[in-house]
């Protein structure tokens, strides 16, 4: 038995035995069906008491499953008032993310006419001492899938993207690399770019397909050649190499977008792409600042 099974057993029997615990729910990964899971994969398990604050008033009950590496304590405040969060690295190396509900807050929940998405990706019921999950409709599964972009979330992501490319390169010529790899990796990759891979992967499989978090299945969902040009896009601590990589960004950017234009019968921003490739160059050849 695996540390992960081990530990959730003993989870179930702690709630099973603590008059406190109404309900236990197991979610997210383990639970769906199209997730990726792996000996890495957490146990994401909600809690339903009848007190939250007294419940959260003391988190010894975290030691009944193992000795605790550490822990990262986020209230209901963090959540819009929903619930509270226990994340928490056991000695035996296994993670558990702990979502704590009051009995009131999840009843909500539970009788939404739109399953909660946290429950859409997918969950079991462990523990249920109070019928409190009867109403809870079946998860889809498909609540992260991808979604079509309009023309105007279309040209506004290209446009955008092509547009901070500019910053990347007055960054690279004044020698400023954090910034520079600020825009280039926080803003472009994961602001314009992440999706413009996913409406990619998306328009090849009739929009009934998700990818995870931040492009965790897009190496799987691509094509040998396609992974090669955006592997191109990461750059290491080098000035000439975060060039190379800024021009991967806009050719690859390029195909992408192109692509999908023709596909969505929208109109791709060729002038400005023309027009920032000239800046880039342009920038680049003076070299850098002295």
């Amino acid at each position: 038995m695996i540390p992960r099974t081990e530990k959730l057993q003993q989870v179930i029997a702690w709630g099973a035995g603590n008059e406190t615990i109404r309900a236990m729910l197991l979610t997210s990964s383990l639970t769906n069906p199209h997730a990726p899971v792996d000996m890495f994969s957490d146990l994401d398990i909600d809690i339903v008491v009848p007190d939250l604050q007294a419940f959260l008033a003391d988190d010894s009950w975290l030691t009944a499953f193992g000795p605790v590496i550490t822990t990262i304590v986020e209230n209901e405040e963090v959540f819009d008032g929903r619930h509270a969060s226990r994340m928490v690295i056991y000695e035996d190396y296994t993670k558990i993310d702990f979502l704590i509900y009051s009995v009131e807050k999840f009843r909500e929940q539970a009788s939404a006419d739109t399953l909660y998405e946290d429950w859409d990706i997918g969950y079991e019921v462990l523990l249920d001492k109070d019928r409190l999950t009867a109403g809870m409709q079946a998860p889809t599964h498909r609540v992260f899938n991808i979604r079509k972009p309009s023309q105007e979330e279309f040209a506004y992501v290209f446009n955008d993207f092509l547009f901070c490319t500019t910053y990347v390169a007055k960054c690279l010529w004044r020698d400023e690399l954090f910034y520079a790899r600020f825009v280039a990796e926080q803003i472009m990759r994961f602001e314009s770019f992440q999706k413009m891979i996913e409406w990619y992967i998306g328009s090849q499989h009739n929009w009934n397909v998700s990818t995870n978090k931040y492009g965790r299945l897009f190496k799987r969902y691509l094509s040998p050649g396609m992974w090669k040009k955006i592997e191109a896009t990461f750059a290491g601590a080098d000035i000439a190499g975060n060039w190379n990589a800024l021009f991967a960004y806009v050719d690859v950017a390029g195909e992408l977008g192109r692509e999908l234009a023709q596909q969505l019968g929208y109109s791709y921003p060729d002038a400005v792409e023309e027009k920032i490739r000239k800046y880039l160059l342009e920038v680049k050849k003076m070299g850098a600042r002295q």
